[in-house]
C-alpha cells in the first residue's frame, strides 16, 4: 500500500503528467460547453407561423396561426414567439405575411396603431386632395403610389365655347390609389380592386384651384391625370398655358363674401330711460346698482351742468323738447354715456341712445 501511494505521488509530481491531465480537463470542458451550445441552438421550440397568406390590414384570427417547431438558432429577436401575441392583432399596412412565415414585431400591430400611410406621407404645407379616377383615366390601373403625374384640364364643348386644353398642375406625387370603399388598390394581392380615387398632396392655393375646377362640369371642364412628362392628344383643341387655365377658373368661379359679423354687444352699465308722455313729459332714468359707491352716476339737460345721482332711479320732467344725457363712470375712468331726445307730448323710449365708452 505504501509503495502504491509513493508511486502515485511520484506520478502526480511529474510535470509532464500534470500538463497532460490539465490539457485533458480543458478539452473535456470545451467539449461539454460546445455540445451544450450546439444542443441549445438546434433545440426546437414552438413558434407561431401563418397558415395562409395574410394581406395588409387584416385581423389575424386563431385559424390563421399554427405552432411549428423551429430551431432556436433560426429565430431572431424580432420574431413573436407566442400565439397569444399574434391572434387578435392586425397585419401592418405595408406587410403581406406569406404562408408559412413567422410573425415579426414590425409586421403585426394593434388595431389602434394601424395607420393610414397616406397622411403620414403628406409633406409639410400641403393639403390632401382626393382626385376621382376610374380604370380608364389611370391607364388600366397603371398609376401606382409613388408615381408622379400632371393634372390636365380641358374646357369648352366646341360649339358654344371653343375647346381649350392645357396642363393645370405639374409633377404631383401619388400617395395612394383607393377603390370606392376606401381600400388601397395595390395592397391586396388576392383581390382585383377598381380604382376610384387618387390621393395626393398639393399646396393650399392649388387645392382650392382644383376644387373650383371640379365644380365646373356644366362648363365642360374636365380634369384628368397624365404620367409626368407624358403628352396628350390636342387634336381639335387650343393649347393654353397653366396661367390661362387658372384665369379661366377664377373668372367663372363665384366668390361669396363672408357675412359681416354682428359685433354689437349689450352694455350692462348703460343707463336706460322710460317716459310717461304728456305735458310735462316725465322721464325716469334707470342706472345699474352701485351709484355713489361703485360708480359715479350723473345726468345733464340740454348740455347743462352734470347732476350727480346716488339712487338707481332718477325722475326728470320736461316742459319742452330737449336732450337728456346720462352717464356712468367706473373707478378706472371708463365712461358709459346714453343720449336721449325728449319730445314733449309724446312717449319715446330711448329714442336716441348711444354707448360711448372711454377709458383713461
Amino acid at each position: 500500500m505504501n509503495q502504491f501511494l509513493a508511486s502515485a505521488q511520484r506520478f502526480l509530481k511529474n510535470k509532464n503528467t500534470i500538463t497532460i491531465i490539465g490539457v485533458i480537463i480543458i478539452l473535456v470542458l470545451l467539449y461539454i460547453g460546445y455540445s451544450s451550445q450546439i444542443n441549445q441552438a438546434v433545440e426546437p421550440i414552438k413558434v407561431p407561423v401563418a397558415v395562409e397568406t395574410i394581406q395588409p390590414r387584416t385581423e389575424i384570427t386563431d385559424d390563421m396561426v399554427e405552432l411549428v417547431d423551429m430551431p432556436n438558432i433560426s429565430i431572431g429577436d424580432n420574431v413573436i414567439r407566442t400565439k397569444a401575441n399574434v391572434v387578435g392583432k392586425y397585419s401592418n399596412v405595408n406587410s403581406v405575411i406569406p404562408k408559412g412565415s413567422m410573425f415579426y414585431t414590425d409586421t403585426v400591430v394593434d388595431k389602434s396603431k394601424l395607420p393610414d400611410s397616406v397622411f403620414v406621407k403628406v409633406k409639410k404645407g400641403e393639403i390632401v386632395y382626393n382626385f376621382p379616377v376610374n380604370m380608364e383615366s389611370t391607364y388600366g390601373n397603371s398609376i401606382y403610389p409613388g408615381n408622379t403625374i400632371d393634372i390636365y384640364m380641358k374646357t369648352g364643348n366646341g360649339t358654344d365655347e371653343k375647346v381649350m386644353l392645357g396642363k393645370l398642375v405639374e409633377n404631383v406625387e401619388v400617395l395612394a390609389v383607393k377603390d370606392s370603399s376606401g381600400k388601397n388598390v395595390f395592397e391586396n394581392t388576392d383581390e382585383n380592386r377598381t380604382p376610384a380615387m387618387m390621393i395626393f398632396g398639393v399646396p393650399e392655393e392649388i387645392n382650392i384651384l382644383l376644387r373650383k375646377a371640379s365644380y365646373m362640369s356644366s362648363l365642360g371642364v374636365e380634369l384628368f391625370p397624365v404620367p409626368h412628362g407624358g403628352s396628350v392628344d390636342a387634336t381639335g383643341a387650343t393649347e393654353v398655358s397653366t396661367q390661362q387655365l387658372a384665369d379661366y377658373i377664377e373668372a367663372h368661379a363665384v366668390n361669396i363674401p363672408l357675412p359681416v359679423q354682428d359685433t354689437t354687444t349689450t352694455d350692462e352699465l348703460l343707463p336706460t330711460m322710460t317716459e310717461t308722455g304728456g305735458t310735462p313729459n316725465k322721464v325716469t332714468l334707470t342706472y345699474p346698482k352701485g351709484c355713489g359707491s361703485t360708480y359715479t352716476c350723473a345726468y345733464s339737460i340740454n348740455g347743462g351742468a352734470d347732476k350727480k345721482v346716488t339712487k338707481t332711479k332718477q325722475n326728470v320732467s320736461f316742459n319742452a323738447a330737449g336732450t337728456l344725457i346720462a352717464t356712468l363712470t367706473e373707478k378706472d375712468g371708463t365712461v358709459h354715456t346714453a343720449t336721449f331726445t325728449i319730445n314733449v307730448g309724446e312717449t319715446n323710449t330711448q329714442t336716441n341712445s348711444t354707448n360711448t365708452t372711454t377709458g383713461q
